[in-house]
């Protein structure tokens, strides 16, 4: 129901400025999933866990992606909205968990775009070191140093999200023009190393039975199902599109690159880093891959791919984030500022602002993790989790959405729902077998990223937090969309005739 008098006409839906293309949604999705950041960080992390088998658990992971790219797809067909899984998850499950996935989201890429921003600063910090300048007065300049790297990065960050104030087309044509630099470093490197590496190619690099442990399986996998992270940045710009299904079509284009530059990437590695090298490099992985391979100033080229890729993450996940927040305050599940569109720009240029705010006190309050390695770790742990929770119920509610296709055709309700309803399983399993591996290996708590209760609060805190704040939008705000929320007619003729 509505809270509108009768007689008097609702308030003006605020609305985004439709001006993207296909290319626009894949430039803004593939920059938000930031491969080379992936490769360059996320290879060295993921190997110290499932050691030589970065293949198979890239190939893996991307299978329960999939389903969930193929939910993502089929909901956007019949509901583009900025908030997407949000919305979506609320009307077929429940208000409660579809604030819960617009709230993680949200969460989780303030914390990514806070472990962005060191990355991005230590990518700087070592071209400074390539270049000959090692300190700055008595200053000694350390890319390992969470404290340097961050502040360089906090730099980074508010000229980024200034930029993503005036617009998604601006920021995708930036985005465009570094991601082309980025991938031609990458292809060029990659496919040097894979023909000259001093390794052996194996086939059972391949092999997910080889992986130590369902532990080590377990967290492989979300460290993984993290890198594929940020392909859905497309649907998050779909009232942006001159046409929803570009979303969709942007979304899955990036997915597939994703899994083609991955594999490309743990293949080069494996060929040309040990596995001791690989696992023991962290932040400064690709640019020790890039040294191996060839001399100054050429070995500096991934190191520049690496900061580039940095930099335009970090815009891609201040755009997307915004557009989430822009759809929860239309509900009024959060307030006011989040759904001010500038006149100017016809962007949430406020909630834009806020964004970079917001990621720039979690950085800094990343601090108290001294060493980037290990808040790398900790966080792209914590984000895994709730990014993989939040997939799940999406898929869940694609199931839901359209579970009459069985009835009505059963090709149609395999790939609709029975393939969405598998990743989300293996989704929550996986999140479950990993949350009880590290409450099951400490036995007290400290600050670090090798305990596992520490590991283990973060995604903790994130989910609880948001139960917090969803009960003061519905009783404190009262916001309509938890009474409106619920009730998906999964059986309505137009959601079949659309969604096929």
């Amino acid at each position: 129901m509505s809270n509108v008098p009768i007689g008097v006409d609702p308030p003006a839906r605020p609305e985004l400025r439709k001006s993207l293309s296909v290319l626009d949604g894949v430039a803004v999705a593939a920059s938000s999933t930031a491969a080379t950041t992936s490769i360059g960080i996320g290879l060295g992390v993921t190997a110290g866990v499932v050691g030589l088998r970065l293949p198979a658990i890239m190939l893996l992971a991307f299978l329960p992606v999939l389903g969930i790219a193929g939910a993502y797809s089929r909901l956007n067909r019949v509901e583009p909205n900025a908030g997407n899984g949000y919305v979506w998850v609320g009307r077929s499950l429940s208000p409660w968990l579809g604030f819960m996935v617009g709230w993680v989201n949200f969460v989780a890429s303030l914390a990514f775009l806070a472990y962005t921003t060191a990355v991005t600063g230590s990518a700087m910090l070592q071209l400074a070191g390539d270049a000959g300048l090692h300190r700055i007065g008595s200053l000694v300049l350390d890319p390992g140093s969470t404290a340097q790297t961050t502040a360089v990065g906090i730099v980074v960050l508010v000229l980024v999200t200034l930029t993503a104030v005036t617009g998604v087309r601006t920021a995708a044509r930036l985005q465009t023009w570094l991601l082309v630099f980025e991938y031609v470093v990458l292809l060029g490197f990659c496919g040097y190393g894979i023909v000259t590496g001093p390794h052996p190619f194996r086939l059972s690099w391949f092999d997910p039975f080889a992986i130590p442990s369902a532990t080590a399986l377990a967290q492989g996998m979300l460290l993984s199902v993290f890198c594929y992270w940020g392909f859905e940045a497309a649907f998050t710009v779909n009232e942006e599109v001159r046409e929803p299904r570009d979303a969709s079509r942007a979304g899955m284009i990036t997915l597939v690159t994703m899994l083609g530059l991955f594999l490309l990437g743990s293949v080069a590695f494996q060929r040309v880093l040990s596995e001791g090298e690989l696992a023991g490099h962290g932040a400064e992985g690709l640019a020790y891959f890039g040294d191996r391979l060839a001399a100054q100033p050429l070995a500096a080229l991934p190191l520049v791919a690496l900061m580039f890729s940095a930099v335009a993450s970090l815009q891609a996940g201040v755009i997307p984030t915004a557009r989430g927040m822009f759809a929860m305050s239309r509900d009024r599940t959060l307030g006011p500022v989040w759904s001010r569109v500038s006149a100017r720009y016809g962007t949430p240029a406020a909630g834009t602002l806020l964004v970079g705010a917001l990621a720039t006190a979690v950085a800094v309050l990343a601090l108290v993790i001294p060493r980037l390695a290990d808040m790398i770790m900790a966080t792209v742990n914590a984000v895994g989790i709730v990014v993989s929770l939040s997939y799940a119920l999406t898929a869940l509610a694609a199931a839901v959405r359209f579970r009459s296709l069985l009835r009505e055709d059963w090709r149609q309700g395999v790939r609709a729902v029975v393939l969405p309803t598998l990743s989300a399983v293996a989704l929550l399993a996986l999140g479950g077998c990993l949350g009880w591996s590290f409450y099951s290996s400490a036995d007290h708590f400290e600050v670090s990223a090798d305990n596992g209760w520490f590991l283990l609060l973060m995604p903790v805190v994130m989910i609880a937090s948001g139960f917090v704040v969803a009960a003061w939008a519905k009783y404190v705000r009262r916001s309509p969309y938890f009474r409106t929320g619920t009730g998906t007619d999964a059986d309505s003729r137009q959601l079949l005739t659309t969604s096929n």
